[in-house]
């Protein structure tokens, strides 16, 4: 075991990364996300679905959908949940969202107006513009939710440990 001797020559007193002690797992901690994790996430979805006709929207939602990874990150630790939710969930996540959004603005081209000009759509379909604006609030949630968990990802995994091209593997 590892004891802190003092302060070193700097005056500092905390130990470098490699001699600190490992997190412990918090029964408490761990439980408790359990429990709120799930309120959480469907709160996200809330705000994301009721953006359009009341307070939030897409860019809250997706923070409070991001918030729920964040704190299954904290309790169970960031690595094993990183490998659970690889980058490439994050990926298909980011062109679901950003395919939703385009999917949208030009589906008004093709009702006969503008891009993004939901109110072509209540020719197509009843209350067309109410569902099309909901669907774009919904993409722009998943985009902003993945984006936070893969920079919350990145961030906590260290940098270092994304595979980087060297030189010798040019050759």
């Amino acid at each position: 075991m590892v004891t802190d001797t003092g302060p070193d020559s700097a005056g500092r007193v905390s130990r470098p990364a490699a001699e600190r002690q490992p997190y412990v797992e918090s029964t408490i901690i761990m439980t408790t996300v359990r429990v709120i994790a799930p309120f959480v996430l469907t709160l996200g979805a809330f705000v994301m679905f009721h953006g359009a006709s009341s307070a939030g929207g897409g860019f809250q939602g997706g923070v409070i959908a991001a918030t729920t990874v964040i704190m299954l990150g904290f309790a169970f630790g960031i690595n094993p949940v990183a490998d659970r939710l690889r980058n490439e969930y994050l990926g298909v996540l980011l062109i679901l969202g950003v395919g939703t959004f385009l999917a949208i603005g030009f589906g008004g081209y093709l009702a006969g107006d503008t891009f993004l000009e939901v109110s072509a759509y209540e020719t197509v379909i009843d209350h067309g513009s109410k569902y099309s604006i909901e669907l774009v609030e919904v993409g722009i949630g998943v985009v902003v939710a993945g984006v936070i968990t893969g920079l919350f990802f990145l961030l906590g995994t260290g940098i270092d440990s994304v595979a980087i091209g060297t030189e010798d593997d040019t050759e």
